[in-house]
Formats: C-alpha cells, sequence, structure tokens
C-alpha cells in the first residue's frame, strides 16, 4: 500500500544574516544551515549577506535554520520577502537599518582617524633628530602618550573585531576579524608592556620601540576598506530596492460608487482601480475603460513608450505617462510581474556559479592556514634567523594582516550581483549563476521561429480557391472553425473574416493535432484545416491549389472531405533578426532556426535573415529530440522560444532562453527569461554572461595573487604591517569595483 502521508512543501526562504566578514564566514554558516533537518540547499552571498534556502516549509524548520545560524556565531536580522511585494514599513525599515550601518562605520572610522593621527605624525616624527631635540618629552613618555593615545581606538572602533574575534574563538573558529585581532591584539599588548610593564621583561624603559602606531593604523586603514566597500557592496545590490521602490503604497480602488485611496495590501482581485497620469500601476491587471501611454521600460528594458487600451494588460510597477484608464486587478501580491521579477532576482543574486566550488574548499582552510604561517613565522625569525623578539612579532603581524579571506569571498558574488542587477534592467533575467557560466560556453542556439524570429502575429495574405465555392463563404467556415483555436495562424483567419464582418457560426465537434492542423463540424458540414500532411492523413490531395509565394505558409480547407481551397499566410520578420543572428556569428555560436513550416517557407525565412541550419516541419512534441541530438554533438547548446509551448525544448537545452512579454513569461522551464520579444536581448543575454564570467575570473585572479604574493613577503619580512593594511583594506575594495564596471554595459549595448 502507498504512503498516503503528504509530501513536505519546498519554501525558498531569504535571510539577511550579520556578522560575516569573509569567505570563511560563508563556509561555516552554510555547513550549519545544512546540518538543520529539512535543509536540501543553502546559499549564502557574502556580498548581500544574504542567505538563500530551500527547505522543507514548516515553520519549526525555518526556526531551527535561525537557531543554527546563531550557534555558528552569527545573527538573522530579518527574513526577505522572497518575491512578495514589500510594505511601506518593510521598505523603510530596511532602508534604516542600512543607512544605521552606514553612519556607524562612518562614525567608527572618524573616531579611529581622530586619534590615529597624532600617533602616526608623533611616531613619524620621532624619527628624526631636529623633533626629538625640539620635543619636551623624553622616549618613554612619548611612549606613555602613544598609549594615552591609542587605547581609545582599540577599546572603540577596534571593538568589532575583538567582539567577532571572540565569538567565533568560543566556536573553535576563526574569519578575517580574528586575523586582524590577533595582529592588531599582538601588537598592542606587546607595546603596552613595554610601556607599562617593562621590567617584566627586563628591558629599560623606553629602549624598545613600540608599535602603538601600527595597531592603531591598522584598524584605522580596515575600516576605511569596509566602508568604502560597504558603499560598493551597496552598489553591486541595488537592483532589489530599486525594484521594490517601483512599487506604490496605495492606489485609487472603487469602494462603492467612488474610488478611495485604499494601501496596495487591501487590494484583492476583481477589483477596480483608477490610474491616472504619472501615477504607478500598483497590481497586474486588464484596462476596462481608457486609453494610455505606459512606461513598461522597468519589464523590458525598452524605453519606447507602450500605447495600451481596453481588453490589453498593463503591469504593476510600470509608469503610466499619458492619458487615465480603470483596470481590473488579475493578479496581486507575490503573483505580479513585479514580484516574480523581484524573486528571479533575489534568486539568481543568491546563487553560486560553478567555479566558487574551488573559492568554498580554500576558505575551508584559509584562515587557520595563515594562522600556522604567522605562528611559524614569528618563531622561524625569533630562533632560525636570531632575530629580535619585536622584528619576529612585526613580520608575525603582517602575515595575519595581508591575508585578505575578504577579496576571496567578494570576488564571485559580487560579479554576479552586478550582472544580474545590469540584466534585469535591460529585461534580461538569469536565473541562476550557472546559467551566465553555462551561457558563456554557448556553440549552437536553436531559435523557434514563429515569436522569436518573427513576430508571431501571422496575417492572412490570399485565398486560393479549388472547389465551386465563393472566397468570403470559404473564410467564413474556415474562421468558424478556428474560432477555438489558440493557434497564431487560426488567429490570423478569425482576424481576417472579421475585418470582412463574416457572421461566423459555433463550431462543433472541435479537434486539434498539433503541429498539423485541426478538425470541426461547421453548420453540419465537415472541415479540416491544415498542412499537407493532415489532409494526407484523411486521403486528401492537395493538386490543383496555387502554391504559396516565399514566406508564406498554406492552410488547405476541405470541406465533407474535399479539398474546397487554400489560406495562405504569413508573418512578419523581426526588425531586429537579422541583426541578432549575425551578433550570434560574432560570437562564434551556430543559429539553426527550428519550426513547423513546411520546408520551403522556412527556408525562405531563413534565407532573408542569414541562417544556413533548418530543422523544418518539426512537431511541438519532437523540438525536444532536436536539442537532444544537438546536444548529442557534444556542443552547448541553447534553445530560445516563447516559453510556453517550447517548455519541454528549454528544459532539455543546456540553457533555456524564453522570450515573453513579462506577465506571461515561463520563468519555471527557462534558464534566462527576456522580458521582451526582440531576437537582439538573445544575443545581449549571451555578451552579459561571457562579461560576467570574464569579471569573475579577473576578480579570482587578483584575489588568489593577492594572497599567494602578499603572505610570502611578509612572512620573509619585507612587508610592513602598516603597508599590510592598506593593502588588504583595499583589495576587497578593488575587486567589487572591478564588478562595478560591468555597469558599463547598459551603456555600450
Amino acid at each position: 500500500m502507498g504512503d498516503s502521508e503528504e509530501q513536505p512543501q519546498i519554501r525558498t526562504a531569504h535571510l539577511n544574516v550579520s556578522g560575516m566578514t569573509c569567505a570563511s564566514c560563508v563556509r561555516r554558516v552554510e555547513n550549519a544551515i545544512q546540518k538543520v533537518e529539512g535543509v536540501s540547499s543553502a546559499n549564502v552571498n557574502l556580498a548581500s549577506e544574504k542567505a538563500s534556502i530551500e527547505f522543507d516549509g514548516s515553520d519549526e524548520a525555518l526556526d531551527s535554520i535561525k537557531k543554527a545560524i546563531d550557534r555558528a556565531g552569527y545573527s538573522v536580522i530579518s527574513e526577505g520577502n522572497g518575491g512578495q511585494a514589500a510594505s511601506s514599513e518593510q521598505k523603510d525599515a530596511q532602508s534604516e537599518r542600512k543607512g544605521e550601518e552606514y553612519r556607524r562605520s562612518r562614525n567608527d572610522l572618524i573616531f579611529s582617524a581622530a586619534f590615529t593621527l597624532p600617533v602616526v605624525l608623533i611616531s613619524m616624527l620621532g624619527m628624526f633628530e631636529w623633533f626629538r631635540a625640539w620635543f619636551p618629552l623624553g622616549e618613554y613618555d612619548t611612549q606613555k602618550i602613544l598609549f594615552l593615545l591609542t587605547t581609545p581606538v582599540m577599546a572603540y572602533p577596534a571593538r568589532r573585531f575583538y567582539k567577532g574575534f571572540w565569538r567565533l574563538l568560543t566556536r573553535g573558529a576563526a574569519d578575517m576579524d580574528s586575523l586582524v585581532a590577533v595582529g592588531t591584539g599582538a601588537a598592542y599588548l606587546y607595546s603596552l608592556l613595554l610601556v607599562l610593564f617593562p621590567h617584566w621583561l627586563g628591558i629599560q624603559p623606553g629602549a624598545e620601540p613600540v608599535y602603538f602606531e601600527t595597531a592603531a593604523v591598522i584598524v584605522t586603514l580596515i575600516l576605511l576598506g569596509k566602508l568604502l566597500e560597504a558603499r560598493a557592496k551597496q552598489r553591486a545590490s541595488d537592483a532589489i530596492g530599486k525594484l521594490l521602490e517601483l512599487q506604490p503604497d496605495t492606489a485609487h480602488v472603487k469602494r462603492g460608487a467612488e474610488f478611495r485611496e485604499v494601501s496596495i495590501d487591501e487590494i484583492a482581485i476583481g477589483d477596480l482601480i483608477l490610474i491616472r497620469p504619472g501615477e504607478r500601476i500598483p497590481v497586474d491587471g486588464e484596462i476596462v475603460e481608457g486609453d494610455a501611454t505606459l512606461d513598461e521600460s522597468m519589464l523590458t528594458g525598452e524605453s519606447l513608450p507602450v500605447e495600451k487600451s481596453e481588453g490589453d494588460t498593463v503591469s504593476g510597477g510600470t509608469l503610466n505617462s499619458y492619458g487615465s484608464f480603470q483596470f481590473k486587478a488579475t493578479r496581486i501580491g507575490k503573483d505580479t510581474a513585479l514580484a516574480r521579477i523581484i524573486d528571479l532576482v533575489e534568486q539568481a543574486q543568491g546563487s553560486k556559479a560553478p567555479v566558487q566550488r574551488l573559492v568554498d574548499k580554500v576558505a575551508a582552510v584559509f584562515v587557520p592556514a595563515v594562522i600556522v604561517v604567522a605562528v611559524g613565522t614569528f618563531f622561524v625569525w625569533l630562533f632560525a634567523a636570531e632575530a629580535s623578539f619585536s622584528a619576529a612579532l612585526v613580520n608575525s603581524v603582517a602575515v595575519l594582516i595581508i591575508a585578505c579571506p575578504c577579496a576571496l569571498g567578494l570576488a564571485t558574488p559580487t560579479a554576479i550581483m552586478v550582472g544580474v542587477d545590469v540584466g534585469a534592467k535591460r529585461g534580461i533575467l538569469v536565473k541562476n549563476a550557472e546559467a551566465l557560466e553555462l551561457s558563456k560556453r554557448i556553440t549552437t542556439i536553436l531559435l523557434d521561429k514563429t515569436g522569436t524570429i518573427t513576430e508571431g502575429k501571422p496575417r492572412l495574405q490570399r485565398i486560393g480557391l479549388h472547389a465551386d465555392i465563393e472566397e468570403d463563404e470559404l473564410l467564413r467556415m474556415a474562421a468558424s472553425a478556428e474560432e477555438p483555436s489558440e493557434h497564431p495562424y487560426g488567429r490570423a483567419i478569425v482576424s481576417a473574416a472579421r475585418e470582412r464582418k463574416l457572421k461566423l457560426s459555433a463550431p462543433a465537434d472541435f479537434s486539434y493535432t498539433g503541429g498539423k492542423g485541426i478538425t470541426a463540424s461547421v453548420d453540419d458540414r465537415k472541415l479540416i484545416i491544415g498542412n499537407e500532411a493532415l489532409l494526407s492523413n484523411h486521403g486528401i490531395a492537395i493538386n490543383g491549389v496555387p502554391q504559396n509565394e516565399e514566406g508564406e505558409t498554406s492552410l488547405y480547407v476541405a470541406v465533407d472531405d474535399k479539398l474546397a481551397g487554400a489560406l495562405h499566410v504569413s508573418d512578419t520578420i523581426r526588425e531586429t533578426a537579422a541583426e541578432a543572428i549575425a551578433a550570434l556569428k560574432e560570437l562564434g555560436i551556430t543559429p539553426v532556426m527550428v519550426t513547423g513550416d513546411a520546408k520551403a517557407t522556412a527556408e525562405s525565412i531563413a534565407r532573408q535573415i542569414g541562417i544556413e541550419h533548418v530543422e523544418a516541419e518539426v512537431l511541438p512534441e519532437h523540438k525536444t529530440a532536436a536539442v537532444e541530438r544537438y546536444r548529442g554533438k557534444n556542443t552547448i547548446v541553447a534553445m530560445a522560444g516563447d516559453g510556453i509551448n517550447d517548455a519541454p525544448a528549454l528544459t532539455a537545452a543546456d540553457v533555456g532562453i524564453a522570450m515573453g512579454s513579462g506577465t506571461d513569461i515561463a520563468i519555471e522551464s527557462a534558464d534566462i527569461a527576456l522580458m521582451k520579444s526582440d531576437p537582439m536581448a538573445i544575443a545581449d543575454a549571451i555578451r552579459l554572461s561571457r562579461k560576467t564570467i570574464l569579471k569573475i575570473r579577473q576578480n579570482l585572479f587578483w584575489a588568489f595573487i593577492y594572497n599567494v604574493i602578499g603572505i610570502p613577503l611578509a612572512a620573509l619580512g619585507m612587508l610592513n604591517p602598516m603597508i599590510a593594511a592598506g593593502a588588504m583594506a583595499f583589495s576587497s575594495v578593488s575587486v567589487v569595483s572591478n564588478s562595478l564596471r560591468l555597469r558599463r554595459f547598459l551603456k555600450h549595448h
């Protein structure tokens, strides 16, 4: 007997985690979460300070996850929206929290710099004989002044490093804070002993140099680096914040006989909403009265306004530039296009590229290894090189300070965050980082013809007669039969009949054969409408019907099992199709057109746009086989289609690219979702993926090289700890800044 218990529902949570400073922290938080029962996956992003977790959906599991993060030494600040619309209170709280964190970091830096500057000046000037002759205090008294100036720095601004160090030390772990705390703490405590208790060390007061300026400068430089890093990280992760700002907090909703301003949380499906010029649309819906010109650039990336009238759909977050209208709410909350975009961007920014696996392995041992190297450096200099205690200490401190696991932790996520942000602004929604990495390696792309290469809105061009029947009568009967059809060709026939104001009849026994056509009864007469294969299946020959012209598709019509004529339709090739094909070829990608059209029609369209490879007369269910056939040639295959009928093929491809208009996009079946149907967006998406992966590799290269070169130099005594602190502070900033250069993609494409 089967198990009758319901399977737990998988839920995704986005948790804001505080206290993470480097790649080691990311690894520790992920390990803690993954040990919780019910968790299927966990991705932690240092750049956004967010954990994206898939678990069994229970509140108990979520509580256990939060407790696990706390036990690991970190804390959960808040839970993300997960694609749901944020209230104004949530937006304000998030903004206030980030603002408070920035102000606290800025104040710490100002405080630290105020005390560090005189420490540096006194220490540097003390190296000159003229200053020592002029300065009224002796060497030992000067050291006491340095002690008094440095102590506030160690007690107040540097507290964050020592608190983090102690928090993890009690759990047997270490991170970047640990390196800074041990390095600055060792320099400060050794100097303190020289000043307050020199006799303990058997040293005359003032006889040995102190390193208060080293400790103070290291703290100040790292605080400066963190402040600059925070600003850069905020720029890198502003996509979701800006998307949330697109949603208005209130709307004019019909209540009784009048429209009243209410919170968007009170809008229900079916509500009638009034939109005036200059207002943003709060939820998705359908216009029931009025006309307007909308700015949909937040969805599609296109700056040109879109005309909307009765019956057209509108999306939440878009801006009404001109005109007033009323629309009926059809999607609210997490189901709106804007909420789905936010969810997708958040999901993509929290995902990991396969290249990150190497970083994770390094991060697991990085901090402990650096501490071992620092201890080894101290003893080698002290005993093997017979250096002084202070020289050995300085060199070991330099090793601790130069090491930068933070740069390693930021290298991949910042590039992904900026890449996803840039893509979202251009109407390119990337589902995960793996899709970005795979897109770079695409060698072949299969392009569905209808809706991708062509407009997807064919028109009836000509009618060819075979039997003794009037042209309007043939069109009337065919349109009546096609009335229930959703196929673009069927809609074209119905539109043509309505343009001629023909009176249609209700069809009976309607049946659709995928990729071939339909059968139906109209006015008690049997109609068969479709391609040659469909009529052949019914034993009907098509001889004697005028042939279609180049680029046209012929739909043959049989009445009562006798050929009556043909309806010749054609679809308009998109303006940018030829340009897009040329762009794909420049990228080294082979384009292949896939269509259910007859071979002659397909090849005609392919010739016009520069495609040499055509897969014609392919039924919808056979598109997946076409994808698999090309994948079998050891190539990385992408499939671009409308994301609905092509869903199986999109899933089968290495990279599925769904073309669409935002509200009906098939996000689940595609790896990349385009919010517009412009084929140039396909080339842009691939270019963006290549640029993003290039930035990741550049970041990782510099992060690794920085540590590979810096740590040995410090161990060999060739690096002053203060110089090491400056280099370490700015290494993270440089990685984030390099990622931010991806924003130039918007200007150049």
